[in-house]
C-alpha cells in the first residue's frame, strides 16, 4: 500500500517541500524544526566511524526516516 493512501486511512495530511538550498530558508526551516512544528522521524543512528555502514543502509532502501552520524 502506497504512503498517501496510508496516509489518508489515518486522516494524516503532508505535503512535500521543495527548497533550495539558501541561508533564509534554512534559517526559516530551522524555526519550524526548534519550535516543534517539523519533527524529523530518525530511523537509525550510526558512530561517525560506522559512516560506511550508514550509507549502505540508506542505499538499500530501507530507511524510513533520517540516518545520523554521531560524532563525539
Amino acid at each position: 500500500m502506497g504512503v498517501r493512501r496510508k496516509a489518508r486511512q489515518k486522516g494524516i495530511r503532508y505535503s512535500f517541500l521543495f527548497m533550495q538550498a539558501n541561508g533564509s530558508q534554512l534559517a526559516e526551516i530551522t524555526k519550524l524544526v526548534e519550535s516543534g512544528v517539523i519533527k524529523p522521524v530518525v530511523d537509525k543512528v550510526f558512530p561517525f566511524e560506522q559512516t560506511g555502514k550508514a550509507l549502505e543502509y540508506v542505499e538499500s532502501g530501507r530507511a524510513k526516516g533520517k540516518v545520523e552520524l554521531t560524532m563525539k
